[in-house]
């Protein structure tokens, strides 16, 4: 289920960048100025984000996706000049209906950030919108799992973690928001995926061991957020 998730991001964000750069081209020809497109259509960019967030995460974050898509389209209408009435006009409204996604999105959220030790989790499970989290695992049998942050932040500690089988694939996603992740010394930890607007940051020495040291393949989505590693 994760991999399918991470196979319909990766298309997904694939395409976008397709977009772009079959955008820039025609304005290196002269067919096009992106400069005014992106700066007249700039709300399209948190339409994008929401249908990334929409296409890419389960059930549990819907909420924060159609946030994100009914935002950049209110005022990609404004641009437009759809609406015959100032931006204040529409404010009431506007806030009643991100009332409703905020009680929608908040109970999955999983509450205010607090540490909650996973002594004994073979495999990690964790979501967090609009909040952030803190999680060790002590496993001596780790699996992987998926971490998937949303306007949040998520603390994982796996320093105390053995992989089954000297492997593991962890799929890690963040949309404005922040991952950071530590690993034992010893571990190698292999990273695909290219941030969008984001960073993955290493801040630890490659490990010294032989070539059978235990790998945690990183499988990342990152759009306008930032992924940390370290020992």
């Amino acid at each position: 289920m994760a991999s399918s998730k991470h196979m319909r991001s990766r298309v997904f964000w694939g395409l976008v960048l397709i977009t772009v750069g079959i955008l820039l081209f025609f304005d290196q020809m002269g067919r096009l100025d992106f400069g005014y497109l992106i700066g007249h259509y700039w709300p399209a960019i948190f339409i994008i984000i929401g249908l990334s967030i929409l296409i890419g995460s389960d059930s549990r974050e819907k909420g924060a996706g159609i946030f994100f898509v009914l935002f950049g389209a209110f005022f990609l209408l404004l641009r437009l000049r759809v609406f015959d009435h100032t931006v204040w006009h529409y404010f009431w409204p506007l806030l009643i209906i991100a009332l409703g996604l905020w009680i929608m999105v908040r109970p999955a959220a999983g509450g205010s950030k607090k540490k909650t030790p996973e002594l004994s989790v073979d495999e990690l499970a964790v979501s967090q919108v609009f909040s952030g989290t803190k999680r060790r695992v002590e496993s001596a049998n780790f699996k992987g799992g998926s971490v998937e942050v949303v306007l949040g932040n998520a603390d994982i500690d796996l320093t105390q973690a053995r992989l089954e089988g000297g492997r593991a694939t962890l799929a890690a996603s963040a949309v404005l928001g922040r991952i950071d992740l530590r690993v034992p010394p010893d571990w190698r930890v292999v990273v695909e995926g290219t941030p969008v607007l984001g960073s993955i940051e290493h801040d630890r020495k490659a490990p010294g061991g032989a070539e059978g040291a235990p790998v945690l393949e990183l499988r990342t989505s990152v759009v306008l957020a930032s992924i940390h590693i370290e020992s």
